[in-house]
């Protein structure tokens, strides 16, 4: 099994991002599951690159690699391939990350005004990427990812399933999820992110639940307000994955829709797997 989650990449949020549980890891190599620290921070690039390697592994020990998780962006990077774009120079970088949300959005509007009207305002990573991009290279960050390089999907045979269950049954499933996030091993875990004082735009800072679950530490809201505020992040991420998972992915991948209940796994690795003609030859 190889993570494709980029909040379970990170070691210091087991609980909070719902990792396999030691007795499910201890059933198959799981790989890529908290193998980076918190202040490391995983962009697709740097995660495609290690799903390759792990794949590779897998395919050496004459295992079949199965990828598991939900973040497209890590996936699409993977299969397609990511824009070549150069190392950029130390110094705009610096300069740029430096800008306030609204500073960054507003230089690209003026010197990549595509991107910006692509960009929410208060999305200051994607912003300073887009804007760093422009300044160091002299190309829009758009120009550069009309060529793709890395992509595996002309190599491999994939056997893709997108998950998409009753929007009632993943809403209780998510609200589930939270209570679960809430405990007393969940808020140690958010404490001692804390304590690190990595900067604000770290990812695992960013990761569902953990803005709540910090304001609840710092004593900013209560359990009852930090519980409501939590359940409704983790589904308006959910509805966010749902939307792009059903839109995205090539409409020839599969689609089970049905609640992943015991009855339903076999209905839907059927959908997956190979049949048994097609084993035996």
């Amino acid at each position: 099994m190889i993570n494709a989650d980029s909040a379970q990449v990170y070691r210091d949020l087991a609980i909070v991002t719902a990792r396999p549980a030691p007795g499910d890891e201890a059933r198959a190599p799981h790989l890529l599951y908290g193998y980076r620290d918190a202040a490391s921070p995983c962009s697709a690039a740097d995660w495609a690159a290690d799903a390759r390697a792990a794949i590779a592994e897998a395919h050496r020990a004459g295992r079949l690699p199965v990828l598991a998780g939900g973040t497209g962006l890590y996936i699409r990077t993977l299969i397609d391939g990511i824009a070549p774009v150069p190392a950029i120079d130390p110094a705009i970088r610096a300069e740029v990350r430096a800008l306030a949300a609204a500073e960054a959005h507003a230089a690209l509007a003026r010197e990549d005004p595509r991107a910006a009207a692509r960009i929410r305002p208060g999305d200051r990573l994607r912003a300073a990427r887009a804007l760093e991009v422009v300044r160091s290279t002299k190309r829009t960050l758009a120009d550069w990812q009309r060529g793709k390089v890395g992509g595996i999907g002309g190599a491999v045979m994939l056997r893709p399933l997108v998950l998409l269950p009753p929007r009632a049954w993943l809403h209780a499933r998510c609200d589930a999820r939270f209570e679960t996030m809430f405990s007393d091993e969940g808020l140690e875990e958010v404490r001692l992110l804390l304590a690190r004082r990595l900067p604000a735009d770290a990812p695992a800072l960013r990761a569902i639940g953990v803005p709540e679950i910090a304001a609840y530490v710092r004593g900013e809201t209560s359990r009852a307000e930090t519980l409501d505020a939590g359940k409704a992040a983790t589904r308006r991420y959910a509805k966010r994955q749902y939307t792009w998972f059903r839109r995205q992915p090539p409409p020839e991948w599969p689609r089970f829709e049905d609640a992943l209940e015991d009855a339903a796994i076999g209905r839907a690795l059927a959908m997956v797997l190979p049949s048994p003609s097609m084993r035996e030859g």
